[in-house]
């Protein structure tokens, strides 16, 4: 769950007649508690979703099956760090790749603000930008993927 969800609904329940709250996504389930005294802080417990049951093979593979190769996965670039992602210097200025850009390795990627410091994401590969999987400043956590480069 996205940290700034989180404590929107920390502060939902703290300011509200609310006295526990519960919520249930796919990434996992969250509980909001608030303490009996008035003004007391309140304490909250993140529960992971357990993981899908595995689904039994019903039918035998045919021993003749064709083997279909593969397709070469795409490089994914990952966040080094917790913080904020940025897909420019500045507000308002041209962001530093799209889908579709060339790019080359050490080029910078995007920006990941963290502790008030910004931190320029490079390109770890030379290739194409396919994919941006985050949005202009939205929280990332440590390992999430950022770009997909062919």
């Amino acid at each position: 769950m996205d940290l700034r969800k989180l404590k929107t609904l920390i502060d939902l329940v703290s300011d509200s007649n609310v006295s526990e709250l519960e919520i249930t996504e796919a990434e996992g389930k969250v509980r909001i508690v608030k303490a009996g005294v008035a003004g007391a802080p309140v304490h909250y417990q993140t529960i992971q979703a357990a993981p899908p049951p595995a689904v039994a093979q019903v039918a035998p593979v045919a021993a003749e099956a064709a083997v279909v190769p593969e397709a070469p996965a795409n490089h994914v670039v990952k966040s080094p760090m917790v913080g904020t992602f940025y897909r420019s210097a500045s507000p308002g200025a041209k962001p530093f790749v799209e889908v579709g850009s060339t790019i080359k390795e050490g080029e910078t990627l995007c920006i990941v603000e963290a502790m008030k410091i910004l931190n320029e994401i490079e390109a770890d590969k030379t290739g194409t930008v396919t994919n941006i999987l985050c949005a202009n400043g939205q929280a990332v956590e440590y390992g999430q993927p950022l770009f997909e480069i062919s």
